[in-house]
């Protein structure tokens, strides 16, 4: 697969500017390219699932763990058009934390769509985030 470079990342006026935030309102796909989803990534450590009490070192393991899945279909973290962002006791801080690590990502601030949704729980104990991502490639 050939990575998808071709999508394009819009911010309308009449909407708030997200970019601050790490993120933008629309993400147009071109027509022909091959969607590639991956499933909700942890901040899992290594193949035991080792998971830090720290939220920082959670989400950069989550996005690090979509990196090295997109790496399996030659894919960078500049084809995703789309995250979910899924954060246990969401709060200004760990809001903080997620803004700051998506900028070290994507530091062009072709940011992705971002959905973030607080949850009390999620799969594992100790877990206090997941991401799942839709890439594109051609």
């Amino acid at each position: 697969m050939k990575e998808g470079s071709s999508q394009t990342f819009h911010n309308p006026e009449l909407l708030f500017n997200p970019s601050p935030y790490g993120f933008s309102h629309v993400a147009v796909v071109p027509g022909g390219s091959q969607l590639v989803f991956i499933a909700g990534q942890g901040g899992e450590e290594n193949k035991e699932g080792k998971l830090s009490a720290d939220f920082r070192t959670q989400v950069k393991h989550s996005l690090n763990n979509i990196k090295i899945a997109l790496q399996t279909q030659q894919l960078s973290m500049q084809a995703v058009v789309k995250v979910t962002t899924l954060v246990v006791d969401h709060n200004a801080e760990k809001l903080q934390i997620i803004i700051e690590e998506f900028k070290k990502i994507w530091p062009d601030k072709q940011f992705p769509v971002n959905t973030l949704i607080p949850v009390p729980r999620l799969a594992l104990d100790n877990m206090l985030v997941e991401i799942d991502a839709v890439a594109i490639a051609k």
